[in-house]
């Protein structure tokens, strides 16, 4: 039999493996064996992100046909429960079927957009409010898509939570029913009530552009190489180099970064955003809190990256999104204060997973409450920008009239969303 006949029958219980570690703080093991697709190791790493787990190393190769993928992963912090087979479910899910029929059902359901939900949460206010709903979110593995917080006169707060379902457990009144008794154990007495419903047609108008002002468009979204406000000096060095002498067919892409939460991803999604193919990549260990990555690529033709403006293209975006792959900012808006991160969206429409979740994190560990939040999305000349806007309550320990505690918020939620 040949070995294109026996990657035909294979299982899909044998597309993705994990193995998991015996040991607190050890890696597990996952390892994806199924036919290619262009942007398979972006779409793979982004459901890592998004389970909160962290890759220590890597190797990935494929043919163009056929890709085989190993991952060794640990929590992030170790305390983090993983659903393991969830998570396994999920990755099978992003690979292309080793069956045809299976395929082809596959691919026509990827083409449709997952169904919104709109979760409807009114409740008492207090600190950590936002993030204790987020954090549940995560946990059942509802993705945030847009989000609308209003905080009322009298000490409550309306919270709009548009939300897509990964484990399609929402499609049936029980499953509705049951994420809301979730929320109403999280939330306690504060809790009023909690509707959750299918988002109809009129709720597309929410997926609104934003009306930042322009002097802070300018700022946030300014090249980040060149505002030394965006972050700090340790971690302004990145060096991505193109070597085409090493291999007859491919280009090399040799890039060194400080380590931080989501890097894989962002290199493999601005690859797959650049249509960059991979033919075969590993991601070393962390060293010193530097990580190193080797990638053999060729362009959307299949060749390699000769052309000069081509390549200086490619890697001073690559150095951009490596070193800023977010924003963060804090400015006025009248007489109150705002807090704004921005990251890119990827050509498919997808945003960051997890941002929603730091944010409020970091803020609920300042012990700063949020007035009032929103996820809009922005337009620059060269790609789609999905902002979160966040207005805060002033406290004691944080005066928000201070420079310097604006700063530390600033600092906080960057670390934060950084793994720092």
């Amino acid at each position: 039999m040949s070995k294109s006949m026996g990657r035909m029958r294979m299982s899909s219980e044998d597309v993705v493996l994990v193995e998991e570690s015996k040991n607190s703080g050890h890696p597990t093991v996952v390892t994806v064996n199924c036919p290619d697709k262009a942007g398979l190791g972006c779409d793979l790493l982004r459901v890592v992100l998004e389970f909160g787990l962290y890759v220590t190393r890597g190797d990935f190769s494929t043919d163009g046909k056929w890709c085989y993928i190993v991952l060794w992963v640990v929590a992030r912090p170790i305390s983090l429960k993983v659903d393991w087979e969830s998570f396994k479910n999920r990755l099978v899910s992003c690979c292309p079927s080793c069956l045809p029929a299976f395929y082809l059902d596959q691919f026509s359901a990827a083409s449709k957009s997952p169904p919104l939900y709109l979760l409807k949460v009114f409740s008492l206010d207090r600190k950590g409010l936002i993030h204790d709903v987020t954090k549940l979110l995560c946990e059942l593995e509802l993705t945030i898509q847009r989000l609308k917080v209003m905080t009322t006169p009298d000490g409550k707060v309306l919270d709009l939570f548009f939300i897509s379902d990964s484990m399609n457990i929402l499609h049936t009144k029980i499953g509705r029913e049951e994420t809301c008794e979730h929320l109403n154990v999280v939330l306690g007495e504060c809790c009023i009530s909690c509707e959750l419903e299918l988002a109809g047609p009129e709720y597309e108008c929410q997926q609104g552009f934003s009306s930042i002002p322009e002097a802070v468009a300018e700022k946030l979204f300014s090249p980040a190489m060149e505002d030394r406000s965006q972050a700090p000096s340790y971690a302004s060095e990145a060096t991505v180099i193109v070597d085409n002498l090493l291999s007859p067919v491919h280009s090399l892409l040799q890039i060194q970064c400080r380590d931080q939460k989501g890097l894989i991803y962002d290199i493999l999604r601005i690859s797959k955003d650049c249509d960059i193919q991979i033919a075969y990549g590993r991601i070393t260990s962390s060293v010193n809190g530097y990580r190193s990555l080797d990638l053999f690529v060729q362009n959307e033709e299949g060749k390699k990256i000769v052309n000069s403006e081509k390549q200086v293209s490619l890697c001073s975006r690559l150095k951009e999104e490596m070193l800023h792959p977010l924003r963060v900012m804090i400015s006025n808006r009248g007489p109150d204060t705002e807090l704004l991160v921005a990251n890119p969206v990827e050509l498919s429409g997808k945003g960051r997973p997890r941002v929603v979740y730091d944010v409020t994190f970091a803020l609920k560990t300042l012990e700063i409450c949020i007035f009032s939040a929103e996820i809009v999305r922005h337009s620059t000349l060269d790609r789609e920008w999905e902002v979160y806007r966040f207005l805060l309550v002033e406290n004691r320990g944080f005066p928000l009239t201070s420079k310097r505690a604006k700063q530390d918020i600033v600092d906080k939620v960057r670390r934060t969303l950084m793994g720092w």
